[in-house]
């Protein structure tokens, strides 16, 4: 298979490579973080599925992967792309579309987007269609860690996680998305995404502010969780109430990255998470920074089962507080 598009991940492609693209799952789940390239592994599975081309799958060139490519294929239709929660309305609607034959090619491609934040009723509605729906349909759910699916449902799909790149993987690739950046600009974002390309790119392309704010909260969180004083640790989450859902999630896995490097020591690091993560270190045991990060890595989670941010950071700050004394 072709996945030329896709930056790092060797074992992934490897996985998927021996097939050429042409001996593919009805059902597939894309886990990783925001920003690791899930969409863009959708988008080549999108291809391989739709393509009409010899060789390797996707060719890249026919009708269909041109189409898939900008947006236009009848025959890939995305739900739950507008950041919305998807309503089990949403997923009957599915099913019933999916028994309509293609419109141009030989297979119908859904692209389920914040699959995550399906519901048990949503996902028991698609459950059916998984099991025993048309042959031509087939199904790309995009989400956070895979758990937040039933396992009925993931038992019924290849899971295909996508991993962190490292420094080195993600500094060549943004040497080649912005020849025109200067090298400090490139490293110092290579540095400061931790292996999200992503990131990277959103930062250097002057978006990202989610992604920003959800490190930065990260790194006022775990400053206090080194001081080790309750009331600052709580004014902290009470301003982190209307964060959004992509907010939380970034601000958690940044604080289990911090925990992480407070525990076992950091590669390539900026000044402000060193500054933070060797304060962690100092002023915690390694018991109390392994109770954090459990309760650090539950968070992410969490965001897709429709908890609301303000009782998500109570709780979050209750337990942190109890570890810290």
């Amino acid at each position: 298979m072709n996945l030329d598009t896709l930056a790092g991940n060797a074992s992934l492609k490897k996985l998927l490579g021996a097939a050429g693209g042409r001996d593919l799952s009805h059902a597939y789940i894309i886990s990783g973080p925001a920003g690791s390239g899930r969409r863009t592994l959708a988008l080549c599975l999108a291809q391989a599925l739709l393509c009409s081309g010899s060789g390797a799958r996707p060719c890249g060139t026919c009708v269909h992967c041109r189409k898939a490519a900008a947006g236009i294929h009848p025959d890939l239709i995305r739900v739950g792309g507008d950041g919305k929660d998807v309503k089990v309305d949403a997923v009957r609607s599915l099913r019933s579309d999916a028994y309509i034959r293609p419109n141009e090619g030989d297979r119908k491609v859904y692209l389920v987007e914040n699959a995550g934040s399906m519901n048990s009723s949503a996902q028991n509605a698609l459950l059916k269609l998984l099991e025993d729906g048309p042959a031509y349909a087939a199904f790309l759910m995009i989400t956070g860690p895979s758990e937040t699916l039933l396992e009925t449902v993931r038992s019924r799909c290849v899971e295909l996680t996508l991993s962190p790149l490292t420094y080195g993987e993600t500094l060549d690739e943004l040497r080649r998305r912005f020849p025109d950046q200067p090298e400090e600009a490139l490293a110092a974002a290579a540095v400061r995404c931790e292996g999200i390309l992503g990131a990277a790119v959103e930062e250097l392309s002057g978006a990202g502010s989610e992604d920003s704010r959800g490190r930065e909260l990260a790194l006022a969180f775990c400053g206090h969780l080194a001081g080790r004083k309750e009331l600052p640790l709580v004014e902290c989450a009470v301003g982190m109430e209307k964060c959004s859902r992509e907010e939380l999630e970034t601000f958690a896995e940044s604080c289990g990255l911090l925990l992480r490097d407070a525990l076992v020591g950091g590669g390539e690091l900026d000044p402000d998470r060193k500054r933070i993560a060797e304060s962690l270190a100092a002023s915690l045991t390694k018991s109390q920074l392994l109770r954090l990060k459990e309760v650090m890595d539950q968070v992410g989670p969490a965001c897709a089962f429709h908890v609301g941010g303000g009782h998500l950071m109570g709780q979050l700050c209750a337990e942190c507080a109890e570890i810290i004394q």
